[in-house]
């Protein structure tokens, strides 16, 4: 079988020319920065120990940092955070150290935290304020129309809080020889139209947005820290949250929220410190404890807090609280398939995506990069994921200690349509890494042999399904919080991350993930003005 060849609707020279005069006007943006100073941090538990807020946003992720930024602009927050500050890190903060930060973890103080499903397959969450923006690709996509209908959000708001994300943290990048030749090799394997850069979740090749600017520096969610209002925030570091307390206000129809427990993170669990949401006399509506601790935490601290279903808490004796059934179900991770391209490893500058390829009506996503697997050894991989898994799966408690990882199985492929759909992905995926794009760069000759056989892309889609890193759920919308992110039957209690999607959104889903924060915060702040 021939190589691929590009399709007769697109050539070589046509493309270049297109791609030469994005690269110089792309050379010529700066990148887009934040302005301010950041809010006052503290790695000092008791500095807030026996306070109250207004609110208090357990996560300083992608979204819970967003989340918080906003509603200090009327009321005081606390945002409480496990991990330590990514400012001063060059494996955060630094481009061509990208990847080095999954390599080397530890269990209680590495910024990414490793975690291995039931399923076998290697995993990590961040553990940084940032969050998993401080940890991933850095890769900016906004999510698809119709997922924005599908949820019900307010376009007007969305657009607004997507615009206020890119103004302070996202760039354009200028792309490297290495994500050339991939946009490439998705062009010549049929992934069109080329859309040139785009932050849209569009059908063909793409640019996408990057958290990176032109001097490769990161900026994470934290950043938008700094468009805080100083005085109404204070920022806790190294602390991690064991579960909410509760106050009996003899009302047995009615849970309500009184505050966290948490602990040092490097600490023991024995000695915990308590923080409380403030209770003002003359007013209807209080403020509210936020979960923004990602698809893990969030279902982690509801269940630890005895909201779940009853039968899960005998083994920990954790005093039940709601009968959620939901908590930790609905898990899902799309799942991905990746080929290595190059034929042993290299000592190459690390390269995260920067194209996109966006098939099949959405569901197929295809990037391209350069990872370290040592600190002198790099890969470069071509991977896939399927966007709209039907396999789900489920977390449940593994510890009383809040720093452990919870048990978590997604279920890869579990589901016959999955394992299709991956089969189908396969036969794409290797299009995109035997082109002659790629084969003309590594300076080898074009493989023009594919995966023929619908079995064997099946069967290899068992033995090599790994992550994508875009797991969610476990707190989703319609079955643990409303449509406002509140917990159902909890007053004073919303969870606002990825924990509350049914899918990921877009080509993955920060860009969603820190709108969100801002989306959740505007709407708080207005509710607040008509009460």
């Amino acid at each position: 079988m021939e190589a691929i060849k590009f399709q007769n609707t697109v050539h070589h020279d046509r493309i270049l020319i297109v791609f030469i005069f994005l690269f110089v006007d792309l050379s010529l943006c700066s990148p887009s920065q934040t302005q301010g100073e950041l809010p006052y941090m503290t790695s000092d538990v008791k500095e807030v120990a026996g306070k109250s807020f207004d609110y208090i946003v357990v996560g300083g992720g992608t979204a819970g940092c967003p989340l918080a930024a906003t509603l200090s602009e009327k009321f005081s927050v606390l945002l409480i955070e496990r991990g330590g500050s990514p400012y001063g890190n060059p494996w955060v903060m630094e481009k061509r150290y990208y990847g080095f930060s999954l390599i080397q973890t530890d269990e209680f103080s590495s910024v990414a935290q490793d975690f291995k499903s039931g399923d076998g397959v290697r995993n990590c969450r961040g553990r940084v304020l940032g969050g998993s923006s401080a940890i991933n690709g850095g890769f900016y996509s906004r999510a698809s129309e119709d997922f924005i209908d599908k949820v019900g959000w307010d376009k007007e708001l969305v657009k607004d809080a997507y615009t206020w994300v890119e103004s302070k943290i996202v760039s354009i990048p200028e792309l490297t020889p290495w994500q050339t030749v991939v946009e490439f090799g998705l062009l010549e394997a049929g992934i069109l139209p080329y859309n040139g850069y785009s932050l849209e979740h569009i059908e063909g090749t793409k640019i996408g947005g990057s958290i990176f600017d032109v001097w490769g520096i990161r900026h994470t969610s934290a950043d938008l820290l700094k468009a805080a209002n100083p005085k109404n925030i204070v920022v806790v570091l190294n602390a991690t949250v064991k579960n909410i307390i509760f106050e009996g206000n003899g009302n047995a129809t009615e849970t309500t929220v009184k505050g966290i427990r948490f602990i040092k993170s490097d600490g023991t669990t024995d000695q915990t410190y308590e923080a409380y949401l403030n209770q003002p006399k003359n007013c209807t509506s209080n403020g509210d404890v936020i979960l923004s601790a990602g698809a893990l935490g969030s279902p982690q601290i509801l269940l630890s807090s005895g909201i779940g279903h009853r039968e899960h808490f005998k083994k920990f004796n954790i005093s039940h609280v709601l009968n959620l059934k939901g908590v930790g179900k609905k898990m899902k991770d799309n799942p991905s398939i990746a080929v290595l391209v190059d034929t042993n490893p290299q000592n190459r500058l690390p390269d995260p995506p920067q194209v996109s390829g966006i098939a099949k009506d959405l569901k197929f996503i295809i990037e391209g990069g350069i990872i370290p697997t040592g600190f002198n050894a790099t890969r470069m991989p071509i991977a896939a994921k399927i966007a709209f898994p039907v396999s789900e799966g489920e977390l449940k408690l593994s510890s009383t200690d809040p720093r452990q990882n919870p048990s978590v199985k997604f279920n890869y492929l579990a589901d016959e349509n999955d394992l299709d759909d991956c089969a189908n992905m396969v036969h794409l995926l290797e299009r995109v890494a035997k082109s002659e794009s790629i084969a003309f760069y590594l300076g080898v000759k074009p493989q023009n042999t594919l995966m023929t056989s619908i079995d064997g892309q099946r069967k290899f889609c068992k033995a090599n399904v790994r992550t994508y890193y875009h797991y969610h759920g476990g707190c989703t919308v319609g079955s643990v919080v409303d449509n406002d992110y509140k917990v159902y039957g909890v007053k004073g209690l919303r969870v606002v991350d990825g924990s509350t999607f049914l899918e990921s959104p877009g080509t993955n889903p920060m860009a969603t993930l820190l709108m969100l924060g801002r989306y959740q915060g505007v709407k708080i702040l207005r509710e607040r003005e008509h009460v």
